[in-house]
């Protein structure tokens, strides 16, 4: 019975399966805010046809953003929000329309470069480059998202950058990527895809992934701000040295 609410593609063990990986990429992601994303769309590419990976992905994380930007409302920082929203409509425009065609290895190069940058170089203090970045940013992240999907490390970098500390970088990157992913949802609506055949796979992973969200959440209120810190460091260079990697064309 089940199966005859799965897309034609996806087996019963496989809708399992991402249903409970939703969990904890919703999990990690309330935690430190970026991860969940890059690691759901490995899970999604590895289980469901290619031409289908981005655009479900999508709905998925709408999902899971929304939720966690709705238990950590209280911390979003709403100005740099709605710079980001400017920059990601703009970007998406592009994105939607291929008025830029850009190969996708040159694209994760310069996602991996400035994530790096954004992470270990000082901030140079230039009066306006705060809000003017962070709309660059938007547009970036959302002409990108539209070709590799997960690019929440990019937004994590910028806040990191602004100095937000750990409860606004999580939060406000949780109502930036709802905000991104509802204008990719509709723009590949406008291109042709059909999201019905997925919907009751999707709502369930939405549902775990909800759940997920509450743990994680409790896991960032027992952090301290240096230890988050120090581990957002980390991962976004791990992330930017995965996508200079994959630029490079090196598998292993």
């Amino acid at each position: 019975m089940l199966d005859a609410v799965l897309p034609a593609s996806v087996s019963l063990p496989i809708a399992l399966l991402l249903v409970a990986v939703s969990f904890f990429t919703s999990a990690l992601t309330a935690a430190f805010g970026l991860g969940g994303g890059v690691a759901m769309l490995g899970a999604l590419a590895s289980t469901v046809p290619a031409g289908v990976i981005v655009a479900v992905h999508a709905i998925v994380q709408i999902g899971s953003n929304i939720g966690r930007a709705i238990v950590q409302r209280a911390h979003v920082l709403w100005p740099v929000t709605a710079r980001f929203t400017i920059g990601s409509l703009i970007g998406i425009g592009i994105g939607a329309l291929s008025l830029v065609t850009i190969p996708e290895r040159a694209l994760l190069a310069l996602l991996g470069a400035f994530i790096l940058l954004m992470a270990w170089i000082p901030k140079p203090n230039i009066p306006g480059l705060d809000k003017a970045g962070v709309i660059l940013g938007g547009a970036i992240s959302a002409i990108a998202t539209m070709f590799v999907g997960a690019t929440g490390p990019l937004t994590n970098a910028i806040l990191k950058a602004l100095g937000a500390d750990r409860k606004q970088i999580v939060a406000t990157q949780a109502m930036c990527m709802t905000i991104q992913h509802i204008l990719k949802a509709i723009a590949f609506g406008f291109i042709g895809f059909s999201f019905a055949d997925w919907l009751p796979l999707v709502i369930a992973m939405i549902a775990s992934g909800f759940l997920g969200t509450l743990f994680g959440t409790r896991l960032l209120d027992r952090m301290s701000e240096a230890t988050f810190s120090l581990i957002l460091k980390w991962m976004l260079t791990l992330v930017a040295l995965d996508l200079l990697r994959r630029a490079a064309g090196i598998t292993f």
